[in-house]
């Protein structure tokens, strides 16, 4: 087998030893390639890359649920074709990874890697269902390129904290769950739009829901965790469905007292329940159009602002090794 790794050296919990060590396991079972990303969108090349390749079986990305995304993006340039597209691992290099632990997967990298290459020798892999985000047509974002997302996606409040994350990231300080904590309390206190929603989901068939300050869309469950912990936002969200979705249309500071509390203490049998919470299930495609410019994010990726994302969910887009 000719495996791509595309290892990102910025990956926080593991040493460059730690890596090397990894290569050469890897390297025992397979013909492998090994290419660390020197930029932001290097991962999405070189899946690409692979994509295009006639020989390429496998991409494995070392790195955290950034570097997924972009290989996943790479891979599904063209869109899915489970036939032809090479198969993805993943080994586990950043603070949370939420797609690899979604998947089953180890949080430890060295034993990660054990499991992918068991996973190799006994074939085991998985056709798992992704999420795919686009500027709306007919709006001002109808130019906005199209984008996959493996776990979570959010319009609004989570967006933002994610993007005041990045920024204190870009001044120098890691990347903590006290550290994102501290950040969703200034969101709190800033957020313009708590009381009186600007979001408005639309689905076909559908009546419109209206006055949404927030909006949360899961491709799986857990939607993340903090430490060892898992939180539920959809709990019912799987990779073997459509798209999940979790809003709010106020945000109180009772309200997200209220909801924050349970989504802390949240379990796959329930999520967050409220007169101001709507969940939505197993969803194929719908729209979140708003009054104002939002935060959007993807992965846990900060995207910028949007007022309005079409969303599709792609059963059977991607083939995993588990």
């Amino acid at each position: 087998m000719r495996a791509l790794l595309v290892v990102n050296p910025a990956a926080t919990t593991t040493s460059a030893r730690t890596r090397d060590v990894l290569i050469h396991a890897l390297a025992s079972e397979m013909k492998l390639e090994v290419v660390t990303t020197e930029y932001r969108g290097h991962a999405r090349d070189l899946g690409r890359q692979a994509a295009e390749s006639d020989d390429i079986e496998l991409v494995v990305a070392l790195g955290g649920d950034g570097t997924v995304n972009e290989v996943v993006n790479g891979l599904l340039h063209n869109g899915p074709d489970l036939d032809r597209l090479p198969r993805l691992a993943v080994v586990p290099g950043g603070s949370t990874n939420v797609f690899a632990r979604a998947l089953g997967l180890p949080n430890d990298a060295v034993e990660a890697t054990g499991a992918l290459l068991d996973a190799l020798r006994e074939d085991r892999e998985r056709a798992i269902g992704l999420g795919l985000a686009a500027g709306t047509p007919g709006t001002q974002d109808e130019a906005v390129p199209s984008r996959w997302f493996t776990f979570c996606a959010g319009l609004g409040f989570d967006a933002g904290v994610i993007g005041r994350v990045e920024q204190q990231r870009e001044r120098g300080k890691r990347s903590t769950h006290a550290l994102y904590l501290r950040q969703v309390a200034r969101q709190f206190l800033d957020e313009p739009h708590r009381r009186h929603g600007t979001i408005t989901l639309e689905r076909p068939g559908q009546d419109p829901v209206t006055d949404l300050v927030m909006s949360i869309i899961c491709n799986t469950s857990p939607w993340t965790f903090l430490g060892n912990r898992p939180v539920y936002a959809s709990p019912k969200a799987s990779f073997d469905t459509g798209l999940d979705v979790l809003t709010f249309n106020r945000m109180s500071t009772g309200a997200v007292a209220r909801y924050a509390t349970q989504l802390l203490t949240s379990s796959p049998e329930r999520g967050p329940h409220g007169k101001h919470a709507l969940s939505l299930h197993d969803l194929t495609d719908f729209t979140l159009h708003s009054k104002a410019p939002l935060p959007l994010q993807m992965d846990g990726d900060h995207l910028g602002l949007r007022t309005s994302v079409t969303f599709t969910g792609v059963r059977r887009a991607l083939r995993v090794i588990v």
